[in-house]
């Protein structure tokens, strides 16, 4: 039995029932309130859409408080590798089950995510067997690049963001993250923000909403 996730929610900007879900994974140290709040800058973009923000699901090995998706004690390509693997059966069977207490699809919703959080959204998001609404990834990395030829099942539209002074999450994972989606397949957009260091800025939150109303916003009626 799989440990569940649970965390912060907020019901749609529109009121009733959700035709579209908006998933915030945070960082490492945080919990879900850290990201929750972007329900009020996001909401009025995406009205039809209830925002959830679960709290990773172990204790934060660095800090007396939060939580962590994985540790970063072992900082070597297998010890990160081998911690995402470990998480991304909980991150999977949470969106399976937010999914489907709502009577929902893939296609009506979107990951976010912060820094470790963009690093799980990525690795669960391209590895499910149908696409996502979207995934926006702020202050992170994509993990293991070398293993997408193999493991990817299905190709979401991409938009990461990052702040060019970012001290914990070098600038240049963007770059690399890109270059390695577009050689998948993986359709991906890019902003860089400058000055911006290990946070989201206006330019980042503005260029998010847009991405998340472009990405969950309903299809136009079949013509008749």
């Amino acid at each position: 039995m799989l440990m569940a996730l649970s965390g912060p929610s907020r019901p749609p900007v529109a009121g009733g029932k959700p035709s579209r879900l908006v998933i915030l994974l945070h960082g490492l140290g945080a919990d879900g309130n850290d990201l929750i709040g972007l329900q009020q800058y996001w909401g009025r973009l995406v009205p039809e859409a209830e925002f959830i923000s679960p709290n990773a699901p172990f204790p934060c090995d660095m800090a007396p408080y939060g939580f962590q998706w994985f540790s970063v004690q072992d900082r070597s390509r297998e010890g990160v590798l081998g911690g995402v693997r470990a998480a991304a059966p909980l991150l999977d069977a949470f969106i399976d089950d937010e999914l489907r207490k709502r009577g929902l699809e893939e296609k009506d919703a979107a990951l976010v995510g912060f820094s470790q959080g963009t690093m799980m959204s990525l690795f669960v998001g391209l590895r499910r067997g149908k696409p996502l609404a979207g995934i926006l990834g702020y202050s992170g990395r994509l993990i293991a690049p070398d293993l997408l030829a193999s493991e990817l099942r299905s190709r979401p539209p991409v938009l990461l963001v990052h702040g060019t002074a970012d001290p914990l999450v070098p600038f240049d994972s963007l770059a690399a993250a890109e270059a390695a989606l577009k050689d998948a397949g993986v359709p991906v957009e890019t902003l860089a923000c400058a000055g911006t260091a290990h946070a989201i800025d206006p330019e980042g939150l503005q260029r998010g909403g847009r991405f998340l109303r472009e990405v969950l916003s309903a299809p136009p009626p079949a013509a008749a």
